[in-house]
C-alpha cells in the first residue's frame, strides 16, 4: 500500500462522527467567509483608488490577495466535498488540485519578492523608482505563474502518458497523491520544494538582515520595514510548512493513528488558512495609506 492509498484508508478508518464533522465544516467554512470578505474589502479598495495602481508594492499585495482568495475558496470547497460527496471524478480533482498547487506555492515566492521590494525602499531608496517599476512588477507577477507552471504541469503531462485513461474517468478521494501517484512525480515535488526553500528563505534572511543593519540607523521607515520582513518570516514558516506535509502527516500518522483526522484538521488550519489570515493585516490594515481608504469604504 503506497502513502497516499494508507491515507485515505487511515481518513476513512477513523471517519469523524456527525456532531463533529458539522463542527469542522462550520469552522472551515465561517473561516473561510471572514477571510475571503476580508480580501474582497481590500480588492475593492484597491480598485477605487488609482493612488495605488502607480506603487509596485500594492500591486504585488493586491496580486497576494487574488492568489490567497483563490487557494482559500479552493481548498474549503474540497475540504467540504471530503466530508459529503467524499470522492470525485479524477479529472474534476486533477484540475481543483493544479489551482490549488499553483496558488499555494505561489504564496513564498510573491513573500520573498515583497521582501526584496521593502529591501530597495530602504536600503537604495535612490533606485528604488528606477528598479521597481510598475512594468518590471508586471512582468515579475507573470514570471511566478509562469515558473509555477513549468514545475506543476509535467506532473499532468507525465500522469496523462503513464496512467491508463479508465484511470481519468474513475473516483477519488480528492489529494495531490491520488492523482499523480507516481513516486518519480513525488520525489520531483520534493527536490523542487528544497530548493524553492532555500532560496526563499535565503532571500528572506538576507533581506531581513540588511534592512536590520540599515534601521540601527534609527530610521522609522527602515524599522517598519524589518517588521514587516519579520511578518513575511513568520508567515513564510507557516507556509513552508506545507512543503513539509507529507513528512509531518506520515509523523502523525505513526504516533497517533486514532486521531490522525484531527491532527489533519489542525494542520490544513494552521498551515493553509492561517497564513491567508496575515496577508490582510500586514498590507491592508497595518499600512497607514491603505487603512485610511479602507475605513472609507467600510464606513459607506
Amino acid at each position: 500500500m503506497n502513502a497516499s492509498s494508507a491515507n485515505v484508508t487511515m481518513v476513512l478508518q477513523y471517519r469523524d462522527s456527525f456532531s463533529k464533522a458539522v463542527t469542522k465544516n462550520v469552522i472551515i467554512v465561517v473561516l473561510g467567509i471572514s477571510i475571503n470578505y476580508i480580501n474582497v474589502s481590500l480588492i475593492h479598495t484597491f480598485c477605487k483608488n488609482q493612488i495605488f495602481y502607480m506603487n509596485p508594492r500594492y500591486i504585488l499585495f493586491i496580486h497576494l490577495v487574488v492568489n490567497d482568495m483563490i487557494q482559500v475558496t479552493l481548498t474549503v470547497f474540497l475540504f467540504v466535498i471530503s466530508y459529503t460527496i467524499y470522492k470525485i471524478n479524477v479529472s474534476v480533482c486533477c484540475i481543483f488540485i493544479l489551482l490549488i498547487t499553483f496558488t499555494t506555492e505561489n504564496t513564498p515566492v510573491i513573500l520573498a519578492f515583497m521582501a526584496v521590494e521593502c529591501y530597495i525602499a530602504v536600503c537604495i531608496p535612490l533606485r528604488h523608482v528606477q528598479i521597481c517599476t510598475i512594468k518590471r512588477t508586471l512582468m515579475l507577477i507573470g514570471l511566478i505563474w509562469k515558473t509555477r507552471m513549468l514545475f506543476v504541469l509535467p506532473d499532468l503531462f507525465f500522469t496523462l502518458a503513464t496512467e491508463p485513461m479508465d484511470f481519468f474517468h474513475s473516483r477519488v478521494f480528492c489529494l495531490r497523491e491520488t492523482v499523480f501517484p507516481n513516486p518519480l512525480i513525488i520525489k520531483k515535488r520534493d527536490i523542487t520544494n528544497t530548493v524553492f526553500l532555500v532560496i526563499v528563505w535565503f532571500t528572506i534572511l538576507y533581506t531581513y538582515f540588511r534592512i536590520l543593519f540599515t534601521a540601527q540607523t534609527a530610521s522609522k521607515d527602515s524599522k517598519k520595514a524589518r517588521n514587516t520582513i519579520l511578518l513575511h518570516g513568520f508567515q513564510l514558516l507557516l507556509c513552508m510548512t506545507t512543503y513539509a506535509g507529507p513528512q509531518v502527516l506520515n509523523v502523525l500518522k505513526q504516533w497517533f493513528p486514532k486521531n490522525y483526522v484531527d491532527h489533519l484538521f489542525s494542520f490544513y488550519i494552521i498551515v493553509q488558512v492561517l497564513p491567508r489570515s496575515i496577508s490582510p493585516f500586514l498590507y491592508g490594515i497595518r499600512d497607514k495609506t491603505f487603512r485610511k481608504y479602507l475605513k472609507r469604504h467600510l464606513c459607506c
